[in-house]
């Protein structure tokens, strides 16, 4: 019985070890299935990289650009934040494109900011705001092989050869927010805040006006704009005070022209629960359940083609202006989430009124004398 037990024991531990010794003979058949799972992602990415390349072209340019802010800031959510993300795209899109920005919190630091990126080799040097016209003219003299661009200029005749100015009929959307504040209105009362009067604010103001006085006609009916200017572009304390008191005074709709100041009408409206209308770039996300819509300015997209038109080799538009209008397929319009609030029957006159002024048809004010001869021509 002993021997039968070890035999059998023996014939145990055998087939133990026979099993044990083909392990290594299945190896080489399993490898392959765990291994292509890791090998995968390794033969895919150089697929994928020419695939996003064309996104941005060919396109190449080996230059520094810069950009500097007026007071505003950065982060206003409207003008100076529109221009640097258009350049930013630009340095994505460009090969050899290095982009960068300097961000003023006072009128003094204009001058030192354009120096700061002088210092950095910048070789195309971009500012927002009127408010920057005097530096950038200074220091666009002072430094002939360097390029400048200002939004919201216009330098006229014999401007330095190195110096670009560009404008946009920001009138243009403003009267089309103005026709839609004067539909959606239901106190026949709204608003309008800018910041600093001038030129280029009494462009929103006096185009808004006539949207709405435009509309009120085409209804039958008096709408009254309240309007007040803040005096700076950052003060979102003064903006939202403001609005409060229109909103109180009984307006149900404020557009605002006031940069930074104007995130402080969109707070008032959210606080009120009415309607506040955006200015430069889609300003919804802002409060989505307040905001009507905007008069979008998109200096991203002024900065971003004459980048691109840059690399593809043509040569710098220097001493001369630039303005862009509806005619220019989205470089002015009303936000495309307009639709969220906006009744489609509105939207559909709004698209009508738009053709209008491109045809030539409605020539919108852009200050307080064209308005007079808007009001007498087409109101009265």
């Amino acid at each position: 019985m002993k021997k039968r037990y070890l035999i059998l024991a023996l014939l145990l531990i055998l087939s133990f070890t026979l099993v044990a010794c083909s392990k290594p003979a299945d190896d080489p058949a399993e490898k392959p299935a765990e291994e292509t799972p890791a090998e995968k992602p390794a033969e895919e990415t150089p697929a994928e990289e020419p695939a996003e390349k064309p996104e941005s072209g060919d396109l190449k340019l080996d230059m520094k650009s810069g950009f500097v802010t007026d007071e505003g800031g950065i982060h206003d959510e409207s003008f100076n934040q529109s221009a640097w993300e258009g350049l930013q795209r630009a340095g994505e899109n460009i090969d050899g494109l290095d982009v960068t920005y300097m961000e003023s919190h006072k009128d003094s630091d204009y001058d030192s900011n354009l120096d700061a990126l002088l210092d950095e080799d910048c070789e195309l040097i971009w500012a927002a705001g009127f408010k920057l016209e005097n530096a950038m003219l200074k220091a666009a003299e002072a430094n002939p092989d360097v390029n400048y661009a200002l939004i919201d200029a216009d330098f006229g005749e014999g401007s330095p050869s190195n110096l670009l100015g560009i404008m946009f009929k920001a009138e243009q959307p403003s009267f089309l927010c103005g026709y839609i504040a004067a539909h959606m209105t239901e106190t026949d009362k709204v608003g309008f805040v800018g910041g600093i009067e001038g030129n280029i604010i009494w462009g929103f103001d006096y185009g808004y006006r006539a949207g709405v006085d435009y509309a009120a006609k085409e209804l039958g009916k008096d709408i009254e704009v309240l309007v007040q200017y803040v005096g700076n572009f950052s003060d979102q304390a003064a903006g939202k005070s403001i609005a409060t008191s229109m909103f109180q005074q009984g307006a149900d709709i404020v557009f605002h022209a006031a940069g930074g100041a104007g995130i402080g009408v969109i707070e008032a409206a959210k606080d009120q629960g009415k309607w506040a209308i955006g200015v430069d770039a889609d300003q919804s996300g802002l409060a989505p359940d307040n905001v009507l819509t905007s008069a979008m300015k998109r200096v991203d997209v002024a900065i971003e083609n004459t980048m691109n038109k840059l690399a593809e080799g043509e040569e710098f538009s220097g001493g001369k202006t630039i303005t862009y209008g509806l005619e220019d397929h989205g470089a002015v319009d009303i936000a495309p989430t307009s639709d969220v609030h906006v009744p489609k029957d509105i939207l559909d006159k709004v698209e009508t009124i738009k053709q209008e002024i491109i045809d030539g048809n409605i020539n919108v004010p852009f200050n307080e004398e064209t308005y007079e001869t808007f009001v007498d021509e087409m109101i009265k």
